[in-house]
């Protein structure tokens, strides 16, 4: 990590260490306890797997450990970034794992998924970013549980030439890459990214593989306002991005970016019904919505969708 960016994360942690807001009510889970959930939790440790699930403290990891959904994250569980909102670790990350993609698609074949997302740590240091393992991973996975339906949270790929065409041949089913928030927000909460570069990615899926799915999503609660927001929804949508997901930022401890505010139901519902009018397939707009949380519904919700617009664009059509 550049000094740079060692020093903005610093600005933002030191100063900022108060104490939580209270939760409100309606952000408020249930403390995972189920049986599903410990055999879920047991079998990533047996096959040595790592979750984003645990690592980014998700407030659903309960509810969708209990239905045995796991969101399995990739490229080990260090990463070269640090992100003022993200509780992963940062620092040197260990060799790529040769067995990792073997496991990941053992798991898949044992919770018996119909659809699996599969994300990563930033690879910084690899030369293709971790391309080549979300690749086999993919591969490995398609192999053994061939109706699988797969979805991708990749990093940005920044300066890794060649790694998203990699990816995007490997033909995941949806394509997921998080803006995070807003642009004003990028030198404190994500400096190490690119707002732009970012979205560009995802415009690029779209240029390689029009039929590819494509998804992404923020966080409010960072401070940002709601012209901001609707900005990113009209940037997605030039970058033909199908399926728009907005949730509330949790702090996950005092030395991360301070949480500004909670934002309530009846606003979350307005940017869910905004963002449909500008012509979004699906979004996902609630205090608890995380890139992985329902994605096998959204997914079969978001084909739906399409299908429904191919119809109605060829009765137009006739």
């Amino acid at each position: 990590m550049n000094k740079m960016v060692s020093s903005k994360i610093a600005s933002v942690r030191r100063g900022e260490e108060r104490p939580y807001m209270r939760k409100p009510d309606w952000i408020r889970v249930k403390a995972p306890m189920s049986k599903a959930y410990g055999e879920t939790r047991k079998l990533m440790r047996d096959k040595g797997l790592v979750t984003v699930c645990e690592e980014a403290a998700c407030p659903n990891i309960g509810e969708c450990w209990e239905q045995k959904h796991a969101t399995i994250m990739i490229l080990g569980e260090i990463c070269t970034r640090a992100c003022a909102f993200c509780n992963i670790k940062t620092g040197m990350p260990n060799r790529v794992d040769p067995n990792e993609p073997a496991h990941s698609a053992e798991v898949v074949a044992t919770l018996g998924l119909e659809h699996v997302v599969i994300t990563s740590v930033d690879r910084d240091d690899l030369d293709d970013g971790g391309a080549d393992q979300f690749v086999k991973v993919i591969k490995a996975i398609r192999e053994t549980s061939p109706n699988t339906t797969i979805e991708i949270l990749t990093p940005d790929f920044r300066d890794k030439p060649g790694a998203l065409e990699t990816v995007v041949e490997a033909q995941p089913d949806v394509f997921n890459h998080n803006l995070e928030t807003v642009p004003r927000l990028y030198p404190t909460i994500r400096p190490g990214a690119r707002y732009y570069h970012s979205l560009k990615l995802l415009d690029r899926v779209k240029q390689l593989d029009p039929s590819m799915f494509t998804k992404s999503g923020i966080m409010v609660g960072l401070g940002e306002d709601k012209q901001e927001v609707y900005q990113v929804m009209d940037d997605m949508r030039y970058a033909n991005i199908d399926f728009l997901t907005i949730g509330q930022y949790l702090q996950p401890t005092p030395k991360h970016a301070p949480l500004q505010r909670y934002v309530t139901p009846d606003e979350f519902a307005t940017y869910d019904k905004l963002a449909k009018t500008k012509g979004f397939l699906l979004v996902s707009a609630t205090p608890l919505t995380r890139s992985s949380y329902h994605a096998g519904d959204d997914f079969r919700r978001l084909r739906a969708a399409r299908e429904a617009q191919l119809s109605k664009e060829a009765a137009s059509a006739s």
